[in-house]
C-alpha cells in the first residue's frame, strides 16, 4: 500500500512539473510574440511632403514614377520638409523610378537649400525653410523599431490615400486629477524604438494641479504643415468650452499654405532664349507640342533671380519676342506665359531669327545679366527657309551658344528644297554633338526635355560663352628701368589701363595682374588681388616708378612663376611686355618656356628697343604680336590694334 501512495505521488510531482515546463515555455512563446510585432512598412503617394508626416523617422515605401517633374522637391543632400518624399529620394539616388523602401529622419531648418539636377529629377533652390530631412537606405540600426503607421498633421492627407492608418490625437481631459494621454509632442520626443508601443505613463509622473498650465496640445489645421510650435500664448476670443491658455502650432495663425518661391538654381545661372518655330508649315497640332515641350521645360528648370532665366522668340516670316527674360521670374508664371502664345505662320525664317536675337534679345534692357552665360536653343520644323551660317556666326562671336533642335528632318526626296545643306553643323556653337540634337518626330520631342536641361545648365561646356574679352587671365610685365623716366612710367601706366578697359573684368571672366621689372622683378598685384574693372584700374594708377637696370629675360621667368602658374586652367593665358630697351640678360631661353607653356605674349616695344628681340620675345608669328613705337606718347595708337589680334586669334580657333 505504500508503495502504491509513493508511486502516486511521485506520479503528480511529476505531472506537475510538466505543466510548469509547459507553462514557462508558453509564457517565453507569448513574450516572444509580444517583444516582436510583425512590422509592415507604410505606403504612401510621389506627392507626398515629408512636411505633413509628423513622424520624426519612419520607414515607408515609394511607388514608381516619382521622378515626375510635378513632384516638386528643394534642395540637395538635405532637403526642404516641403519637398516631396520620394522625389527627394530618388534625386539622392536612394531610390530609382521604380520605387521601394527608404528610411527618412527629420533634421533641423536650413538657412538656405541648393537645387541641383542629379539622377533624372530637378530640384529647386529655396532660401529657407523650418524643417529638413534626409533619406537613406533601408536599413534601420540594430534593435530600432519603426512604426507601421504613419502620424499625419491632417486626417486628409493625401498619403491616406494610399492605405495608411492615421492617428488622432486628442486633448486631455480637463480634470486637474486624471492622467493625460501622451500628446503630440511627447511623441515626437519618444525615441524610435518606443513609437510602436502606446504606453500609459506612471500616473504620479503626469498628475496635472489645478494651477497648473497644460502641456502644448496639437490641433487640427486642415493641410497645413506642424514642424514647427509657435511660443505665443493662444489669446484668440473664439475659445471652445474646453480651451485653456497655451502653446500652439504657427499654422493656427494662417488659413492656407503657400509653395515657397524659388531664388532659382545658381548652380544653372544662364541667360536662356528658346528660339521657336511659328511658321504655317509646322501646322497647329506640332504647334501645341512645340508649346507643351516649353513649358515642360520651365517646370524642370528652377527659375530665379539666382539661378536661370528664360524668354521666347517665335519666328516666321519675321522673328518677335514673346516675353523676354525679365518678364517671369519663376517656372509657374512661364507655364502661363508659354500657354498664351499664339503661331504667328509665314516662312521658316531661321536666320533672320538668330540675327535678331544677337542684336536685340540679349541686352541690359531685357534683362541680360553680363555674368550669365548666353544660351540660345533654336527649334526648327524640317528646315530653314533661308541661311543660317553667317548669322550663327555672328552669334557666336557675340558670346552666344546656339543649340538646334531639328524635328522631323528632310528625307531624301525633300533634300533638294533645303536651302543650305548641313545647316545645323554651320550652325551650332560646337560640331561636336553636345550642341545638336536630332528628333524623329515631335512625339518623341518630351523625351529631350531631361537632356537638354541638362546640357544648358553644364556652366563648363557653355564654350561659346568664352569670348575674346572675358576668358583670359592677361599678365603685363613693364620695364621700370631708369631709361624710361618718372613721366613716360605714367604713361606707359595709362596705356596699360587703356587695354584693361576694354575687357570684361570679374572674378569668372578676364583677370588682370601685373609685374613691374629692372634688375630685380615685382609682384605689383596678382590675378586674385582685384575683381572688378574700376579696382583694377585704381590699381593701375597706384603702381610707384622703381628705376634701375633692364633684365626681361629675368622679368618673363619671374612672371611665369608668380604670375601665370596661378591661372586657372580654362583661362587663356595673355602676358604683355611693354620694355624701351635691350635686355642686359637672354631673353631667349624663358620666351621659349612661355611659349611652350601656352602663354600667348605680345611684345611693345618703344624708342630704343630692339626689333630682332621683340620678335623672340613674341609667340609666332611674331607679326601678329610684336608692335613698336618711336614715343612713349603714341603708345595709346596701337591699343585697337592689339586688341583686334587677340580677338582675331581667339575667334580662329576651331569649333569642335
Amino acid at each position: 500500500m505504500g508503495i502504491v501512495v509513493f508511486t502516486m505521488k511521485a506520479s503528480v510531482i511529476e505531472m506537475f512539473l510538466v505543466l510548469l515546463v509547459t507553462g514557462i515555455h508558453s509564457d517565453k512563446e507569448m513574450t516572444r510574440k509580444i517583444k516582436r510585432p510583425k512590422f509592415t512598412v507604410p505606403q504612401i503617394n510621389c506627392d507626398v511632403k515629408a512636411g505633413k508626416i509628423i513622424n520624426p523617422e519612419f520607414i515607408v515605401k515609394c511607388p514608381a514614377g516619382c521622378q515626375d517633374p510635378k513632384y516638386h522637391v528643394y534642395g540637395t543632400g538635405v532637403y526642404a520638409s516641403y519637398s516631396s518624399v520620394c522625389g527627394a529620394a530618388v534625386h539622392s539616388g536612394v531610390l530609382s523610378n521604380s520605387g521601394g523602401k527608404i528610411l527618412v529622419r527629420k533634421v533641423a531648418g536650413q538657412s538656405g537649400y541648393k537645387g541641383s539636377f542629379s539622377n533624372g529629377v530637378q530640384s529647386l533652390s529655396l532660401p529657407r525653410w523650418r524643417e529638413s530631412f534626409v533619406v537613406s537606405e533601408n536599413k534601420p540600426p540594430k534593435g530600432v523599431i519603426y512604426p507601421s503607421t504613419l502620424t499625419y498633421s491632417s486626417s486628409k492627407s493625401p498619403a491616406a490615400r494610399a492605405g495608411e492608418t492615421t492617428k488622432a490625437y486628442h486633448r486631455p481631459s480637463t480634470s486637474g486629477t486624471t492622467t493625460p494621454p501622451a500628446t503630440l509632442m511627447q511623441g515626437l520626443a519618444m525615441p524610435a524604438a518606443e513609437a510602436t508601443h502606446t504606453t500609459l505613463p506612471k500616473p504620479s509622473a503626469f498628475v496635472a494641479s489645478a494651477t497648473s498650465s497644460p502641456r502644448p496640445q496639437p490641433a487640427d489645421h486642415g493641410s497645413q504643415e506642424t514642424d514647427l510650435w509657435s511660443t505665443t500664448p493662444y489669446t484668440s476670443s473664439r475659445k471652445s468650452p474646453s480651451a485653456k491658455p497655451g502653446f500652439v502650432p504657427k499654422e493656427e495663425l494662417s488659413t492656407q499654405s503657400l509653395e515657397p518661391v524659388s531664388q532659382g538654381d545658381p548652380n544653372c545661372k544662364v541667360d536662356l532664349s528658346f528660339v521657336i518655330d511659328g511658321s504655317s508649315s509646322i501646322g497647329k497640332r506640332r504647334f501645341r507640342i512645340q508649346k507643351q515641350f516649353l513649358a515642360d521645360i520651365a517646370q524642370a528648370l528652377d527659375v530665379g533671380p539666382a539661378g536661370p532665366l528664360m524668354g521666347v522668340v517665335q519666328y516666321g516670316d519675321n522673328p518677335a519676342t514673346q516675353f523676354n527674360l525679365k518678364t517671369h521670374m519663376n517656372s509657374r508664371d512661364l507655364k502661363t506665359a508659354i500657354e498664351k502664345i499664339s503661331q504667328r505662320g509665314g516662312l521658316s525664317n531661321v536666320g533672320r531669327a538668330i540675327s535678331f536675337v544677337t542684336k536685340t534679345f540679349f541686352s541690359k534692357a531685357n534683362g541680360n545679366r553680363g555674368g550669365a552665360p548666353n544660351v540660345a536653343v533654336v527649334l526648327v520644323d524640317g528646315w530653314p527657309t533661308d541661311k543660317v551660317e553667317e548669322a550663327s556666326r555672328l552669334a557666336r562671336e557675340s558670346g552666344i551658344n546656339i543649340f538646334f533642335i531639328t524635328v522631323e528632318a528632310a528625307v531624301e526626296n525633300e533634300k533638294r528644297h533645303v536651302v543650305e545643306p548641313n545647316f545645323a553643323n554651320k550652325a551650332v556653337c560646337r560640331t561636336n554633338s553636345f550642341y545638336s540634337i536630332n528628333v524623329q518626330n515631335w512625339f518623341s520631342l518630351h523625351k529631350t526635355v531631361q537632356p537638354l536641361v541638362k546640357r544648358v545648365c553644364d556652366m563648363d561646356r557653355l564654350a561659346c560663352s568664352k569670348t575674346c574679352l572675358n576668358s583670359a587671365d592677361i599678365g603685363f610685365v613693364i620695364d621700370g628701368s631708369s631709361s624710361v623716366g618718372t613721366s613716360n612710367f605714367r604713361t606707359v601706366l595709362q596705356f596699360v589701363a587703356n587695354l584693361s578697359k576694354e575687357f570684361e573684368i570679374s572674378e569668372t571672366d578676364t583677370r588682370i595682374g601685373a609685374v613691374q621689372y629692372t634688375y630685380e622683378q615685382r609682384l605689383e598685384f596678382g590675378f586674385d588681388k582685384y575683381s572688378t574693372k574700376p579696382d583694377i584700374l585704381n590699381a593701375i594708377k597706384r603702381v610707384g616708378y622703381w628705376s634701375g637696370g633692364t633684365s626681361t629675360g629675368a622679368a618673363i621667368h619671374y612672371a611665369l612663376e608668380q604670375l601665370f602658374k596661378k591661372s586657372k586652367p580654362n583661362k587663356r593665358k595673355l602676358m604683355i611686355l611693354i620694355t624701351d630697351g635691350r635686355s642686359y640678360d637672354d631673353v631667349r631661353i624663358p620666351a621659349m618656356a612661355a611659349h611652350q607653356k601656352g602663354v600667348i605674349t605680345y611684345a611693345i616695344g618703344v624708342a630704343w628697343a630692339a626689333q630682332d628681340e621683340l620678335e623672340v620675345i613674341a609667340t609666332h608669328p611674331a607679326r601678329d604680336h610684336s608692335f613698336f613705337v618711336d614715343e612713349f606718347d603714341n603708345l595709346y595708337k596701337s591699343v585697337p590694334r592689339i586688341i583686334r589680334n587677340i580677338c582675331a586669334e581667339f575667334n580662329a580657333q576651331p569649333r569642335n
